[in-house]
């Protein structure tokens, strides 16, 4: 059905592409007023209706600003991150902090900024993407990663039981492996470190997902609408699984 989200505002960071994206779409198309931000705000370029905006969520005085300037909201999406490649032994101290800052520290930042609105209002969504690897499981070769992922379930579960009879709901989404220009971009990584091709690089992403496919940016994108929305109000402090099965 449409118009779940009529009358609602949403704030959705990393918006410019993947799973950020296809959110701020959904959402817009479901009729709430999407604040759609980006640290490249050039990549908002084609979201249709949405209110687009820079932020560099690295920066608590860039999103303290940001927050004063949109005030109360009703749905707050963090979907910034990025995945480190390394084992405890190639990871150095400059890549565990970054993975922490923009995959942990940035969700910290944003629901600091947002929650105070939430509570004036009474009510709020607070929807988090975390990942298959990390708490749920453990993969290879993603050290920081893993524990960045398994932290954001944490803080989850804490924001949720903080204001948990105070309206405020906070749900962390766990994608399996979703086509989008991140997974591209790893898959060259993965072909050019290992002397494979590009086409094999991307069947072993395929192979270790029970289903047999990849999954969207989209099919991420239809569980954060049911979270967002009123449907889901008796939802909180859980972890979703979208991953064509990867935690079996």
């Amino acid at each position: 059905m449409a118009g779940r989200l009529k009358g609602k505002v949403a704030v959705v960071t990393a918006a410019g592409q993947g799973i950020g994206r296809a959110i701020a779409e959904a959402f817009v198309a479901e009729g709430a007023t999407v604040w759609a931000t980006d640290k490249d705000v050039a990549l908002l370029d084609g979201i249709p209706k949405a209110k687009k905006r820079k932020l560099d969520v690295l920066s608590t005085k860039a999103v303290n600003a940001f927050a004063e300037k949109v005030g109360p909201i009703d749905i707050l999406v963090n979907a910034a991150g990025f995945v480190h490649h390394g084992t405890v032994l190639s990871t150095d101290d400059k890549a565990w902090d970054f993975s922490f800052d923009l995959n942990v520290k940035s969700m910290h930042r944003t629901i600091q900024a947002f929650v105070p609105g939430m509570l004036e209002k009474g009510a709020g969504s607070i929807i988090n993407i975390a990942s298959g690897a990390g708490s749920v499981r453990g993969l290879p070769n993603r050290y920081a990663y893993g524990a960045t992922k398994a932290a954001v379930i944490g803080l989850t579960k804490a924001v949720a039981a903080d204001y948990i009879k105070k309206g405020v709901r906070a749900n962390a989404i766990c994608p399996g492996t979703i086509q989008s220009p991140s997974l591209d971009q790893r898959i060259k990584d993965l072909a050019a470190s290992t002397g494979t091709t590009e086409a094999a690089a991307r069947q072993a992403f395929v192979d270790r997902q029970p289903m047999g496919r990849l999954g969207t940016a989209e099919e991420i994108a239809w569980l954060a609408v049911y979270l967002a929305a009123d449907e889901s109000s008796y939802t909180t402090g859980q972890i979703h699984l979208a991953d064509g099965g990867f935690a079996l």
